[in-house]
């Protein structure tokens, strides 16, 4: 890998880290009270174990991408580490997927299930997980690119033929 790639490379895997870590502390953060028909209710992410979930792999991203900047592109582990991003680029993937799932049901509601909005009563709630799902899906996209510039870089050398 020359130094313009191992760069590039080393850039995605920040911003990436950046991205994951912001994530995992706006979800974790979020929290918010409301109080209807004299009930007090609590908003927050351990509430919903699709936003666990979510928690989880975006903490398990941060170490990961964490513990890569450390690791030489010289290095034998450069294979395993091409599999783990496609592994951290599903996880991130599915739990964006499951926690937007969720949120829209928190924002929109559900008429068919009864289920009421309620971002009407707890706006600080609603916008910190918006925020947090915002930086995972730039994660998301970081390690897609990430995935796919290490995919091309690897492999393209074996498609090139040599006079």
């Amino acid at each position: 890998m020359n130094k313009t790639m191992r760069i590039f490379t080393l850039l995605l895997r920040l911003l990436a880290l950046g991205a994951t870590l912001a994530a995992t502390i706006l979800m974790v953060t979020s929290h918010d009270s409301a109080e209807v028909l004299n009930l007090t209710f609590e908003a927050k992410y351990s509430n919903e174990s699709a936003f666990k979930y979510y928690v989880i792999a975006e903490a398990i991203a941060s170490g990961y991408s964490l513990i890569v900047l450390f690791v030489s592109s010289k290095s034998l582990l450069w294979r395993l580490i091409l599999i783990l991003d496609v592994v951290i680029t599903m996880l991130l993937t599915s739990s964006v997927s499951a926690s937007l799932a969720i949120a829209r049901v928190g924002k929109k509601g559900n008429s068919h299930a009864g289920w009421l909005p309620i971002c009407g009563q707890v706006h600080k709630f609603c916008n910190q997980v918006t925020g947090a799902l915002v930086a995972g899906l730039v994660a998301t996209i970081i390690y897609l690119v990430l995935l796919l510039y290490s995919l091309h870089s690897v492999y393209s050398p074996l498609f090139t033929t040599k006079p």
